[in-house]
């Protein structure tokens, strides 16, 4: 009889989980153990600002199977035969006995579990700024079960009135939701110039101005330098900018970091980013250890650079093929990554995959370009629900390179869309005539992608010649001497404007008011409606009679991130 296999899992919120439920799938027999340093298992961690925003409230929703049942050590061992040990810390990996030493944390006790393929799984942590007040009570992240628990708390007792969330990334916009949700003041504090750094500066601004009209404070380009306390307790921060802001909560989600502690005691191979470098089978330095989720460096799939990519949904794909390659050998890969993700901000979501503008050209994609497209996310008559896309694409290739969205429409299918794009390789023309599913209650008959990607072979072929709304602004402010044309009829016109000096021609008169506009035919114009499609069509005519200096502003009033009149 072939000797019991040892699979050993540290690390029990997603990925580790996930690799030891397949490692257990390929082998009925082997013994398969998880060690957990945290009282829970298989914790849905990206629910955990819902849970405090009160969205629902039984916290075991958290940990619970699509059937109700809790994912407990109880679960494991009678439904999936697999030995999960919690409140158990691993503290030394021995790579030549084949072991790891853990402590129980409630006992003390310590254990040596030995392993014939090891799985390390240990996730990343919050990272605190050592910064002074950073220990006083009320001061937290948002990262663990027990930060989302003692949120929670606060929320239920009413008695935090102003929250202050520190970081603009994902989980401090996802806070700020929750936070506002429990009612809440909130005020956000980003060291960068803009929210949602995954995002170009335009789309993010789009998000910010949205932030704003909820009613909270949004503070860019600045940061905390020191959490003031009283009696223990947080009651304010100051700034770098010399400035206070009061709290009774502050929530820190500046990012993680990896937890490579274990595997750096035990001689793993450390990656450029810090991560465990891991090849394509998860495999670490050591062919006898696989290393998954938040703790590793993953390819970036087209710039090919290593990247910490701590995503739930990766988490889970990775240690899926850990599990099986711990048990078959290395049958089966993980390719990388696109930095696929989305968001939820109030009632607006933003969304993107694959590379912005900005970080295409720093990837070494110098001619590409990118449109920004915005419509509605079906028929107005279904009542579609705004969206603003930019599609970036590379010109000498026609491949596309990343995917911008944001609205209150449906920006996850066109995020999904545009990743499985990008994963094959599709160019432009792909996309152009792709056979996305259509009906009015579901999409335009030409979904937002589609169009997009028609206007970006537009703009790539030369038939389109756009500006972009900060490039606009730009020219206002330095008082260039352009006509701004709106494209848009009086009623339009009368209920939102920008209020910059533009001159309003609705484009059905246009052809018959062409003796308006300057004789110059080599004058600046720039053309817009409430998306630019009739913008389009009126540089279309204009350039039909003689004008060569004619150019659209992408997005038109819809995309524009500025203070308007109207």
């Amino acid at each position: 009889m072939a000797k019991q296999r040892r699979i050993v899992v540290i690390g029990g919120s997603a990925a580790g989980p996930k690799a030891a439920a397949k490692a257990r799938r390929m082998d009925q027999h082997a013994d398969v153990t998880i060690i957990q340093k945290d009282a829970e298992l298989s914790m849905a961690s990206c629910g955990y600002p819902y849970y405090v925003g009160g969205v629902f409230h039984d916290r075991n929703e958290l940990l619970a199977t699509p059937a109700g049942v809790v994912r407990d050590p109880k679960f494991y061992l009678n439904a999936k035969g697999i030995q999960a040990i919690t409140n158990t810390e691993a503290m030394a990996i021995d790579r030549a006995a084949h072991t790891v030493t853990c402590t129980n944390l409630l006992s003390g006790e310590v254990q040596v579990v030995p392993y014939d393929k090891l799985v390390v799984a240990t996730g990343a942590n919050a990272v605190m700024p050592p910064i002074p007040g950073v220990a006083l009570e009320g001061v937290t992240a948002m990262q663990r079960m027990r930060d989302a628990d003692y949120l929670r708390k606060l929320a239920d007792e009413k008695k935090a009135k102003r929250a202050l969330v520190v970081g603009g990334g994902l989980i401090g916009i996802e806070t700020y939701e929750a936070l506002h949700l429990a009612g809440m003041e909130i005020t956000g504090v980003e060291m960068l110039p803009q929210l949602l750094a995954f995002l170009d500066w335009d789309m993010a601004k789009l998000v910010e101005n949205h932030v704003r009209s909820k009613g909270v404070r949004v503070i860019l380009n600045d940061a905390v330098t020191e959490f003031i306390g009283r009696d223990g307790h947080v009651v304010g921060a100051r700034l770098r900018s010399g400035g206070e802001v009061e709290c009774d909560v502050a929530v820190v989600a500046i990012g993680v970091r990896p937890n490579v502690t274990l595997a750096r005691d035990a001689g793993l191979a450390i990656g450029d980013r810090g991560g465990i470098a891991v090849n394509e089978y998860m495999q670490t330095s050591d062919p006898d250890i696989y290393a998954v989720g938040d703790c590793i460096e993953v390819p970036h799939l087209i710039t090919g650079d290593r990247v910490l990519a701590p995503y739930g949904d990766l988490a889970n794909l990775e240690g899926r093929v850990a599990g099986q390659n711990a048990v078959a050998g290395n049958t089966v890969t993980f390719p990388g990554t696109i930095m696929t993700g989305v968001c939820k901000v109030f009632d607006f979501v933003a969304g993107a995959t694959g590379l912005s503008g900005e970080k295409s050209k720093k990837a070494g994609f110098t001619k590409a370009m990118s449109v920004v497209v915005p419509g509605p996310d079906k028929p107005h008559f279904m009542g579609g629900k705004p969206l603003v896309l930019k599609l970036v694409g590379d010109p000498d290739s026609g491949r596309i390179l990343g995917l911008q969205c944001v609205g209150t429409g449906d920006v996850s299918k066109r995020i999904a869309a545009a990743a499985m794009a990008i994963l094959g390789k599709l160019t432009l023309a792909d996309v152009a005539n792709a056979d996305l599913p259509y009906a009015p209650p579901f999409s335009p008959a030409l979904d937002n992608l589609i169009t997009a990607a028609h206007c970006l072979e537009n703009k790539m072929l030369g038939r389109f010649k756009g500006i972009s709304c900060v490039e606009v602004k730009a020219k206002l402010d330095a008082g260039d001497d352009m006509l701004l044309l709106d494209c848009r009829s009086p009623e339009e016109y009368d209920e939102v404007r920008l209020g910059v000096g533009e001159c309003l021609m609705p484009l059905g008169a246009l052809r018959k008011r062409l003796n308006e506009l300057p004789e110059d035919k080599g004058t600046e114009i720039i053309c817009y409606c409430m998306i630019s499609l009739r913008g389009y069509e009126a540089a279309g005519v204009l350039e039909a009679n003689g004008y060569t200096n004619v150019k659209v502003m992408e997005g038109g009033i819809s995309a524009w991130p500025f203070p308007r009149e109207k």
